[in-house]
């Protein structure tokens, strides 16, 4: 007998193991959440299935997701990753990317860690939500609406708020993941008692 899981996973073996394994755990890391926001920003108009079925290929097109190196990428990058069938091949999505990384830079040198950056829009501590139909998931709320205007703000692009609403589910800032799914529970669990219940 499966476990029960939210249904969006079910599909292929990667998409359960992601849901299984990463989607809604608690990630602090400075350089796993840039290269995790780097991926939801290449999700835009596509479905997360294809951007995960290429997640290796970005790794290795964009040096592992380090921001130092991604920064200093040139023309001849550039138009390496133009030509890298591995990768969605969007001029505007890849100038971002590498935007992206002169962003965070500027956020290092001014003191600030990423991570704190981010899991200021929920306080720090992961939003147990407790939904029972895939059709209450909102996606928008005010935390990701505030964070994106903040990345805007430092300079980061790809990052509006239903973006970013996806990377805070995927990122453990919220518990997004159904109270039938067997996930939620044990992520809730992870999160006592720092977590704090959502008001919706």
């Amino acid at each position: 007998m499966s476990l029960p899981r939210c249904p969006w996973c079910e599909g292929f073996e990667l998409y359960r193991r992601y849901h299984d394994e990463e989607w809604g755990v608690p990630l602090r890391d400075d350089r796993a959440l840039f290269g995790l926001l780097i991926l939801e920003g290449a999700q835009a108009g596509l479905s997360w299935a294809t951007i995960l079925k290429k997640r290796e290929a970005y790794r290795r097109a964009f040096a592992g997701f380090d921001p130092y190196r991604m920064a200093a990428f040139g023309a001849a990058q550039f138009e390496a990753l133009l030509a890298d069938p591995g990768i969605v091949r969007n001029r505007a999505k890849l100038t971002a990317a590498i935007g992206n990384a002169r962003a965070y830079l500027k956020l290092v040198e001014a003191g600030l860690s990423f991570s704190d950056f981010l899991w200021q829009f929920v306080d720090g501590k992961p939003i147990q939500n407790h939904w029972e139909s895939m059709a209450q998931v909102p996606a928008v709320t005010p935390e990701s609406e505030a964070m994106a205007k903040a990345l805007g703000k430092a300079g980061f692009k790809f990052v509006g708020p239903t973006i970013c609403y996806a990377f805070m589910q995927s990122a453990g800032m919220v518990n997004d993941h159904l109270l039938a799914c067997y996930r939620h529970a044990q992520l809730a669990a992870l999160a006592a008692p720092a977590a704090r219940t959502s008001s919706s």
